[in-house]
């Protein structure tokens, strides 16, 4: 699948690679376990039946910051996202418009393109649709169900027989993953939140309420794929991401990353999911970024309270405020977006940009060594735009001694993604 295009950051000069990031599945501050010239990046991608939110882009503008912090040390970084572009959403918006949902799955994803292009979100190396990648797919759940960690479930109903689900406990007997290893939640939450994400706990001929479905038979009007033993079907949500990481990182790759809404089920079985393949865990670390209110609620597609990237720049928002307005808050809190936020986010690009006319123009490597030190402590985004806040009202620490380097612009956008001319 066709990614989008983002400028190559300039080349800066090379900082310490000093990062610390809270890693979900341990809950401790720790570095995330990249090489010292090499790094590896999935973060999940979207469901294309609607346009980017606010949540989204805080998602990917986050995980983008890590890219360039890495990059920043001299890092080079492998970086895959897909696209679940056929999935129980997507078709059920598809039959409430009338639209068929290759189209809409074609014309939301351009949309998405349009709006990380606009906001400086570096594109990925490997952007993979789940109908890319549906083979592959296939070929992980047969073998699954070789190794007994998966098991067929008759048909309900009037429903087919062959749903395929995946046996947690005898993949807890099997391999080294354990339930809630990934999640670090217990039992009573895992519970609570599977129906409320897409698990169906009740589902008759289930080993477990917790088992996540593997493949999905056929059902009359629904798209389906000839996949050999398992017959005409579809993925579940899961195992995508595990085999689309897979094909295209290394075994672990660094950081898997997403909303704190994935950490379960999505991110606990695709990492249940790889294991139980190859018997090596999918991620060294496990980052999520906080959820995004619109109005007193989180926002959300099925609450429809949204504001959307593509509406904002629709109305002559300058994308480098908006994203301003998305680092204004650490990656991992919640928050509200409001007016008054994207209102300050314009003032203090505003005050960036007439610094660069000023006399401390050039102190970039003085800016750059202190973004990148705020950036070490669990990508602390707010902190760094002080640095530049600072460096606007002339009173960041060792501006007096600012020699030759990259000019400040360079760095902000480097390091950043925030493009001030």
């Amino acid at each position: 699948m066709k990614s989008w295009s983002t400028p190559t950051p300039a080349p800066l000069p090379a900082c310490p690679d000093r990062l610390r990031v809270h890693d979900t599945a341990t809950g401790r501050l720790r570095h995330p376990g990249n090489g010292p010239d090499r790094a590896s990046l999935y973060v999940c991608g979207i469901t294309p039946y609607d346009a980017t939110h606010l949540g989204h882009a805080t998602t990917y503008v986050s995980f983008d910051l890590l890219q360039r912090y890495w990059r920043a040390c001299g890092i080079a970084v492998t970086y895959t996202q897909n696209v679940t572009d056929v999935d129980d959403p997507l078709l059920e918006r598809a039959e409430a418009t009338g639209v068929d949902w290759r189209e809409l799955a074609r014309e939301q994803t351009d949309l998405f393109r349009a709006d990380m292009e606009a906001l400086e979100v570096l594109a990925p190396d490997h952007y993979v649709g789940v109908t890319e990648a549906v083979g592959l797919v296939a070929e992980a759940v047969a073998g699954l169900i070789a190794a007994g960690l998966a098991y067929r479930v008759p048909g309900t109903a009037g429903e087919p027989d062959g749903d395929v689900y995946f046996d947690l406990r005898a993949a807890e007997r099997a391999t080294d993953w354990r339930l809630g290893s990934v999640s670090a939640m217990d039992a009573a939450t895992m519970a609570a939140v599977f129906p409320e994400r897409g698990g169906d706990p009740d589902r008759p001929g289930k080993r477990d309420r917790l088992d996540p479905l593997l493949w999905r038979v056929e059902r009359p009007g629904e798209p389906a794929w000839e996949a050999g033993t398992l017959g005409r079907g579809r993925p579940g949500w899961h195992i995508e991401c595990s085999v689309i990481a897979r094909e295209h990182l290394p075994a672990p790759f660094t950081v898997q990353g997403g909303g704190s809404d994935l950490r379960f089920p999505h991110h606990e079985f695709s990492a249940a999911h790889a294991t139980a393949v190859d018997g090596r865990p999918l991620a060294l670390t496990y980052l999520h970024s906080g959820m995004v209110a619109l109005d007193g609620r989180k926002m959300s597609k099925s609450l429809g309270n949204l504001e959307l990237v593509s509406r904002l720049r629709a109305r002559g928002e300058e994308p480098v405020a908006v994203r301003a307005a998305v680092l204004a808050h650490h990656y991992r809190s919640d928050w509200e977006w409001t007016e008054q936020g994207l209102e300050e986010a314009r003032r203090r690009v505003a005050a960036w940009r007439a610094a660069l006319t000023g006399p401390h123009a050039g102190a970039g490597t003085v800016v750059l060594e202190a973004a990148h030190r705020a950036l070490s402590e669990d990508l602390d985004a707010p902190a760094a735009l002080r640095v530049l806040d600072d460096w606007a009202a002339g009173t960041l620490p060792g501006l007096e001694r600012a020699g030759d380097g990259p000019d400040v612009a360079t760095v902000a956008h480097a390091l950043l993604g925030l493009r001030l001319r």
